[in-house]
């Protein structure tokens, strides 16, 4: 006789740099992305959080509430980016300029040029 114990998922979420909480969960098998939030209680834990306009994501790929999770899944809750990315790559190349950039940006005292 087999008895089914459930799945067992992990959520994971990042208030701010370098800090990461990570809960884990056994839920039933075919519980979703929503049951698995119900059940963390990560809205308690994290009071400015709002789940309901969080991006949600599972081993790095953005799902949807309603997606089912399997055994041994990664559940992502994103926080909102403050800056836009390609607007600050911009701003860090105007404060650097070329030459301060890519490749090339650090040099052999002596070397020629391009190298």
């Amino acid at each position: 006789m087999v008895v089914d114990m459930g799945i067992q998922v992990t959520l994971v979420y990042s208030p701010k740099p370098r800090e990461v909480r990570e809960i884990t969960l056994t839920l039933k098998v075919g519980a979703t992305v929503q049951q698995a939030l119900e059940v963390s209680g990560l809205e308690a834990l994290v009071p400015p959080l709002d789940l309901k306009t969080s991006s949600i994501g599972v081993w790095g790929g953005k799902v949807g509430f309603d997606h089912v999770l399997e055994d041994h899944d990664r559940v992502e809750v994103y926080r909102p980016l403050r800056v836009n990315p390609k607007t600050a790559r911009r701003e860090r190349f105007a404060q650097q300029g070329s030459r301060g950039a890519g490749l090339f940006a650090t040099k052999r005292s002596g070397a020629k040029a391009g190298y």
